[in-house]
């Protein structure tokens, strides 16, 4: 029976609202091979307080200082021991109790494995899918259009990640899936929902700017004609998802 370790790593800082919603979506996995590594970022609002209410089930915890997400992401990629990675950081949930025990069921050994994000309001209200439903079918390529599956709803083989790249703040976690992605031969679509994404986080609130690194990502990836053409193509999309739905659902 398949059944590799599993490295779930959460980030967190100063978000007393949601950390414990998000840790209990991970405790409460059915699936037993569970590696959990938690990154706190030194928070001072009560957050710790909640981490350590579990922190006999919490595998490696650290709580410092950093240097901004990725760094702290980057720390918890090196704690992590397990043959698959995954990110539910704060705020962020697994779908159900059996996601987990789902996506190691859909297939053996595979370098990545995805599925589909249900998108969640502040006030815990579903939002639906997200605008990027994920593809049939995805390879390194299938960015190009933008970011198809959402970084809670892949899982990475370990030995294919390497450290997200700091010159980009807030769009780093595209560059990385891209990375990874290139070297992987056998990725699987699991065909179910796999995580909840609360909406909103840095990449809104400095939105330009993350527009500006995920171009260069883009460019950088598929060449710079391809990537102007291609974000006529991302823009018309959003725009009539806009008028139809009056929200985007990124």
């Amino acid at each position: 029976m398949f059944n590799p370790r599993l490295s779930v790593i959460t980030i967190v800082y100063n978000n007393v609202r949601d950390i414990e919603r998000t840790m209990l979506s991970v405790l409460n996995q059915t699936y037993t091979n569970i590696e959990y590594v938690v990154v706190d970022g030194l928070s001072n609002d009560g957050t710790f307080q909640i981490i350590e209410k579990y922190k006999d089930r919490i595998a490696k915890l650290i709580s410092e200082k950093d240097e901004g997400i990725y760094d702290a992401m980057n720390k918890g990629l090196a704690l992590a021991t397990g043959d698959y990675v995954i990110f539910m950081n704060s705020g962020d949930e697994f779908y159900d109790s059996e996601t987990v025990a789902a996506v190691f069921a859909s297939a053996d050994d595979a370098d990545i494995y995805y599925g589909e994000t249900e998108m969640i309001a502040d006030d815990g209200t579903s939002l639906g899918q997200r605008r990027h439903k994920a593809p049939a079918k995805f390879t390194w390529r299938g960015f190009k259009y933008g970011m198809s599956i959402s970084h809670q709803a892949i899982y990475m083989k370990r030995l294919l990640v390497e450290p997200y790249d700091r010159r980009y703040a807030l769009s780093s976690d595209i560059d990385w899936i891209i990375r990874a992605a290139k070297k992987a031969k056998k990725i699987v679509n699991v065909n179910r929902y796999v995580a909840k994404y609360l909406v909103g986080g840095m990449s809104k609130k400095k939105h330009r700017q993350s527009l500006m690194e995920r171009f260069d990502i883009m460019k950088r990836n598929y060449g710079l004609l391809p990537t102007v053409f291609n974000h006529f193509v991302i823009a018309f999309n959003l725009g009539w998802y806009w008028l139809k739905n009056r929200r985007t659902n990124d």
